[in-house]
C-alpha cells in the first residue's frame, strides 16, 4: 500500500477523492429532488383527480323464436 502513495501524492489524491464524492453526492440529491416520492422539500405534489369514464356495454340482443 505504501507504494502506491509513492507513485500519487496523498493530498492531491484525496482532495480529488473528495472533491468527486462531493459532486456525486450533489448529484445524487438533485436527482432524488427532481422525484415525487423523495422530494423533502416540497413534498409529494398532490395530484389532481381525474374522473374515468365508465360506459355500460350493451350486450348483444339474442332472439329465440
Amino acid at each position: 500500500m505504501w507504494r502506491i502513495w509513492k507513485l500519487f501524492d496523498p493530498r492531491r489524491t484525496l482532495i480529488a477523492l473528495f472533491t468527486f464524492l462531493f459532486a456525486l453526492a450533489i448529484l445524487i440529491h438533485f436527482i432524488l429532488l427532481s422525484t415525487d416520492r423523495f422530494n423533502w422539500i416540497e413534498g409529494p405534489r398532490n395530484k389532481t383527480a381525474q374522473l374515468e369514464l365508465v360506459q355500460p356495454i350493451a350486450e348483444p340482443v339474442s332472439l329465440i323464436g
